[in-house]
């Protein structure tokens, strides 16, 4: 059985595992710390293999049970108590624990009503991050490639803290294809890109109501509770009302970056107040 600490953002989850295959997954890309030096366990996790059948779609059955909330999809079962205190996994394969542990760590940050992962990479340019969001196939991992050697913070699952008094990311133990490394990093949130493939670079700045909608139905979430919506819509109004989001229209190499690092090159406005 493995045991560890990990550090994810502000929060430290002790980590027990049963698979070395399903800790491949987890070992690159979390911080792992000794919990002494840096406070009290927030949220203890179990990590158990050889559960289910192979994946056969994306829904997950979400119900209440004794103390706590069920999610179970044909490949993996994460059960979360009502106090957020515990949780386990039980998963099939790899591509089973990762789907779960955005359940579960997704459903941790609504229940803190502390931020939210959103689909997405996210890259730091001059000490400030910038989103790239999207649906999947948009070009999320391909604008995450050509940023380099900008430091990425996510390529996947971007997390964010939302406050009034400020945005911020951190590096993102939620990966696909590109590995963390400086983990330990965090930075301010300075604007949101919603992705087109284009045969010619521009930027839009978009209304806010637009941009709300949008960024929505990319938020990371599972709840069977009502009282969970407004508080999402929450979250993304504040993280809106202090960070531009555009419609960014890019080519497949690395020159769009001139219209975030040179904000005036090749850049439209729309009144963003709405």
């Amino acid at each position: 059985m493995i045991k560890k600490i990990a550090l994810v953002d502000e929060h430290l989850i002790q980590m027990t595992c049963d698979s070395t295959n399903l800790w491949e997954l987890i070992e690159p890309n979390f911080q792992f710390v000794n919990s002494s030096a840096f406070g009290a366990i927030n949220v203890t996790l179990d990590i158990l293999g050889n559960y289910g059948s192979p994946f056969s779609d994306f829904h997950v059955a979400i119900s209440d049970a004794a103390g706590g909330t069920l999610y179970r999809r044909t490949d993996y079962l994460l059960e979360i108590d009502r106090d957020f205190k515990k949780a386990v996994i039980r998963a099939y394969d790899k591509t089973a624990l990762k789907h779960a542990l955005l359940n579960f760590y997704s459903s941790y940050l609504l229940h803190l009503n502390w931020g939210i992962l959103i689909h997405s990479s996210c890259v730091i340019d001059g000490g400030q991050a910038h989103l790239f969001a999207g649906e999947s196939g948009v070009g999320k991992s391909t604008a995450a490639r050509l940023s380099k050697p900008r430091q990425l913070l996510s390529d996947e699952a971007t997390l964010i803290k939302i406050t009034p008094a400020g945005i911020t990311v951190f590096n993102s133990p939620f990966r696909s294809d590109i590995p963390a490394n400086n983990i330990e990093d965090s930075c301010p949130l300075s604007s949101i890109q919603l992705l087109h493939q284009s045969s010619e670079n521009k930027r839009i700045q978009i209304k806010k109501s637009s941009a709300l909608l949008q960024l929505y139905k990319l938020a990371f979430y599972w709840t069977n509770k009502p009282e969970d919506m407004p508080k999402i819509l929450l979250l993304f109004k504040t993280m809106i009302d202090q960070v531009p989001v555009y419609d960014l229209y890019f080519q497949k190499n690395n020159s769009f970056w001139q219209l975030i690092s040179q904000p005036d090159y090749h850049q439209e406005a729309v009144e963003a107040r709405a």
